[in-house]
């Protein structure tokens, strides 16, 4: 069970203080309840190992609940269980998958407020993102992919253009993998899962998931609402736990891996797929660029670079995490950013008027001071924060929304994803030069661009080497169901969300029925030198060039084919 921990007892804990231990590794893979909150909090499997988990509430540090790890043996039975459930899951085929995800979508929206209290309580941010970036975007995927899934994975006729084939019927199919292994970040626990979750299951394949150990409390919420909406035991199962846990779930009788994490967690994970060419998806985090061109409506640009910097605390993949403004309108803007960056209301999420919430756990805060520091001491000016903070005495992990100026690419603060609310912006000639550094770069994932000229826009968009970018928007396309995630360089390989992600669930077979199956085919033994020059003849009447070429190929072909079908008819064949 959970540490002795039962649903019934965990709100009662005495709270303290405590940080959970860094155990993200290549070779530990990791990322990264309450009677009260209405979602009964139950591991989808008993774990009984000794090895102890915490979820903290990040804005006091104190202890919400605790939890056994999973050990490999609890891992390879939540993979067998998944694996028995497989046949009967892909025996609904997708419309009856769908409408499972209906049933989802129906109990998601029953436990709305409950999930993100609780999210909210786990992670730290505002109640107001845990509604909007986990909730409601959740329930947009499920609805999507319920309506246009089937749809996605129905059989594709392949028309044949080659005259020697035209008598076959060609189709694509796609099939599930099996089981598909998920391992999902801190960041946003509940909507980074199940996005991957429900475009696993309405493809067919059944889904063993590990959240990260810094919320385990969401993940099994995703249990519970599966539960709730009567997926079938054994299609779902959950095992909280460290980066042991990750990394058993990795080396299980798995079929396709998810994973969602650090670049150095994701390349030991991608060697370890490579001994058995275990297929992977896997999103590494970005260094995400913003550009704001000579003609951008500043106070647009600021609103929407300050939201995209420290929505969620900056702990999004996605964040504004390095600013290029174009130099005659750089001061204009810097001032409107400095200003609305020290509006903002830092403190508890649980606050309805709290605008940035704290960082997960104390050594990620550190990780922030030490890129500020280093920094600051290269040159950088610090406009804004720039320091930890303890808003209304809380003893949680709250850093003050940063904004930095003189910064270049000698920083690391320029080149390494930061992962907390900090705003580097610097100034550049142009459009060109901010390209430029936009573009130098290990990371791919995403980018904004600010300009009131839209084609001018999807012009710099088509420059830019990363999987999405965004005019006059940022970091909101995550939230669009039809888009697809995923990018390019460090960013990792695959695509999570839309169409393209319900791909990456299954795999592609091709089917060919011949219409005409009492014919022979010309190229069939026996070979001799007829069999050549009808050969010749006919890719001389397909692709010679000139009329008069192809027609004399084509008698050619008329002269000699009879007889070489009549031959293969023969007793020899």
């Amino acid at each position: 069970m959970t540490s002795e921990v039962t649903a019934a007892r965990m709100a009662p804990l005495e709270t303290q203080p405590g940080i959970v231990p860094d155990t993200v590794s290549p070779a530990a893979i990791t990322d990264g309840p309450s009677s009260e909150n209405g979602i009964s909090q139950r591991p989808a499997l008993p774990l009984a190992g000794p090895r102890k988990i915490q979820s903290l509430n990040p804005a006091t540090a104190d202890l919400l609940a605790e939890f056994d790890a999973a050990e490999p043996e609890e891992v390879e039975a939540a993979v067998a269980e998944a694996r028995g459930a497989a046949p009967v899951w892909r025996s609904l085929g997708a419309a009856g998958r769908a409408r499972h995800l209906v049933r989802l979508r129906e109990a998601l929206f029953d436990r709305r407020h409950d999930l993100a209290a609780l999210i909210t309580r786990e992670t730290g941010k505002p109640r107001l993102e845990a509604l909007l970036t986990e909730v409601m975007v959740t329930l947009d995927a499920l609805d999507f992919l319920a309506r246009h899934g089937p749809a996605f994975l129905a059989p594709e006729s392949v028309p044949h253009q080659n005259l020697a084939v035209r008598f076959k019927r060609g189709r694509l199919e796609y099939e599930p993998y099996g089981v598909v292994g998920i391992i999902s970040p801190f960041n946003y626990p509940f909507s980074i899962p199940m996005h991957q979750i429900a475009a696993a299951l309405v493809a067919g394949n059944t889904v063993v998931l590990k959240p990260s150990e810094f919320t385990p409390q969401a993940g099994l919420a995703i249990q519970q609402i599966a539960d709730d909406a009567g997926l079938p035991a054994g299609v779902l199962n959950v095992v909280v736990g460290d980066g042991v846990t990750g990394s058993a779930l990795v080396n299980a009788a798995i079929d396709k891996l998810v994973f969602t994490g650090s670049v150095a967690t994701g390349k030991g994970i991608q060697v370890e797929a490579a001994r058995r060419l275990l297929p992977t998806v896997l999103e590494l985090g970005g260094k995400d660029p913003v550009i704001v061109c000579a003609d951008a409506d500043l106070d647009l640009a600021s609103s929407g670079t300050v939201w995209g910097a420290f929505t969620n605390a900056g702990q999004a993949c996605l964040s504004a995490e390095r600013v290029y403004v174009v130099e005659n309108v750089a001061d204009r803007f810097i001032e409107l950013c400095e200003e609305k960056t020290k509006r903002l209301r830092v403190g508890a999420g649980e606050d309805p008027d709290t605008e940035v919430g704290p960082l997960i756990r104390e050594r990620q805060l550190k990780v922030v001071e030490e890129l500020v520091a280093e920094a600051v001491a290269a040159g950088a000016t610090v406009l804004s924060g720039g320091r930890r903070t303890s808003p209304a005495g809380l003893a949680g992990f709250f850093y003050e929304p940063t904004v930095l100026t003189n910064v270049h690419h000698g920083m690391r603060i320029m080149r390494e994803e930061t992962f907390g609310p900090v705003l580097p912006i610097m100034t550049v000639r142009d459009e060109a030069e901010a390209v430029r550094l936009a573009n130098d770069s290990e990371f791919g994932l995403s980018a904004s661009i600010w300009t009131r000229d839209l084609q001018g826009g999807e012009r710099l968009a088509r420059s830019l080497e990363c999987g999405s970018v965004m005019v006059n928007d940022c970091l909101s396309s995550f939230g669009i169901a039809e888009a697809p995630h995923g990018g390019f360089k460090l960013s990792g390989p695959g695509r999570t969300h839309s169409r393209l992600g319900v791909m990456e669930m299954a795999r592609v077979k091709y089917i060919d029925v011949d219409l005409v199956p009492r014919l022979p085919k010309l190229w069939w033994f026996s070979y001799d030198s007829r069999a050549s020059r009808l050969m010749e003849s006919f890719v001389d009447f397909l692709f010679a060039p000139g009329f008069w070429s192809r027609m004399r190929g084509a008698l050619g072909l008329l002269s000699r084919a009879p007889g070489r079908i009549r031959s293969m008819r023969g007793p020899h064949h």
